[in-house]
């Protein structure tokens, strides 16, 4: 085995751990050779690397922000993404509605169509999603990206998006009914929001924009995302308490330093390569990880544990307890 080819199995075994979960896997056309199907994954992998690392690209951000337990709930959701009828909400169907009585007619296709949405239920009958991409992007790119993602991950299902470009980062409210036209149900897990990341992030990339859809593991940071609600209910001025801005925690060290060990790795085997380039990006990702959140929380824990060695060594050491005759010896 050649030394590219030892750099190539190490870039494939611990980069699908940092940029893919367990249901996905780096997407190559077909080959006999086996050489060769990990030689193009190590390109992927490389690539994802020197995005994330190097060019520190963008990272889209997808989430569920809540759902509709019912059509009220649904129809309130409406209303607010559309600033009550004022912005063009898109349907599955590429049929677009704007003002109180196309809203009122969208309402009851909802209400009626397939299996009837009661006013009140406590079984959830939508997921409200969010698509956004830092200030800066294109509106429209993200528009039509989140067109094409819903297309995809969306099958078989009817949902309705409306874009915001009025605010700092550009982004699309999505809202999709829970039960599909085939009676399946919509129940997204982990695994699956970060497979609608790459989705995104695939579809930006195919418009020319710049897209990541890295994992925050895997760039060493802990920040919490605020739902929905805390966010309206801080701009109402009605939010009685701040949820922690950091992730803490078991799974939070956990996830980081299994991203670390994979990071370690690959700079190992990218430093000790031959290739000058190998060497470079190494250096990158020394300094990248560094920099990270998690690596400086790494950095004070040890800088800390040093400390308190020293303080150790330096307190002064009890005087060994001499051991007195006993009466014993004494009478002897």
């Amino acid at each position: 085995m050649t030394a590219a080819q030892t750099v190539d199995g190490v870039l494939v075994q611990w980069g699908e751990r940092l940029f893919y979960p367990s249901n996905r896997i780096v997407k190559t056309p077909p080959t006999p050779r086996l050489d060769t199907l990990t030689r193009r994954k190590a390109v992927v992998i490389r690539g994802r690397i020197v995005a994330t690392v190097v060019r520190r690209a963008p990272q889209v951000m997808v989430k569920v922000t809540g759902g509709g337990r019912g059509m009220n709930a649904i129809a309130a959701h409406f209303r607010y993404i559309s600033k009550n009828g004022r912005l063009q909400i898109e349907d599955d169907r590429e049929l677009t509605y704007r003002g109180k009585e196309s809203m009122h007619d969208l309402i009851e296709q909802w209400r009626r169509g397939g299996a009837r949405i009661p006013d009140e239920g406590h079984r959830r009958e939508a997921f409200n999603i969010m698509l956004s991409m830092p200030h800066g992007t294109s509106p429209l790119a993200v528009q039509q990206a989140a067109r094409a993602f819903a297309k995809i991950e969306l099958a078989g299902h009817r949902y309705v998006m409306v874009l915001h470009d009025h605010q700092a980062n550009p982004h699309v409210h999505l809202s999709v009914r829970a039960t599909g036209m085939d009676g399946s149900r919509l129940n997204p897990r982990k695994t699956d929001l970060h497979r609608w990341r790459e989705t995104f992030a695939e579809r930006l990339r195919e418009l020319g924009i710049e897209a990541e859809a890295s994992r925050q593991a895997t760039r060493g940071e802990g920040r919490r995302s605020q739902e929905l609600w805390r966010l309206k209910a801080k701009e109402d001025g009605r939010l009685s308490n701040e949820a922690p801005a950091s992730k803490t925690g078991d799974t939070y060290a956990k996830s980081r330093s299994n991203a670390l060990v994979a990071w370690a790795n690959i700079f190992d085997a990218l430093r000790k390569s031959d290739r000058p380039e190998d060497q470079d990006l190494a250096a990158r990702i020394a300094g990248f990880v560094k920099d990270s959140t998690y690596g400086r929380q790494v950095q004070r824990s040890r800088q800390r544990d040093v400390v308190l060695r020293d303080r150790q060594r330096s307190m002064p050491q009890p005087a060994p307890i001499q051991r007195g005759r006993t009466d014993r010896d004494i009478e002897r």
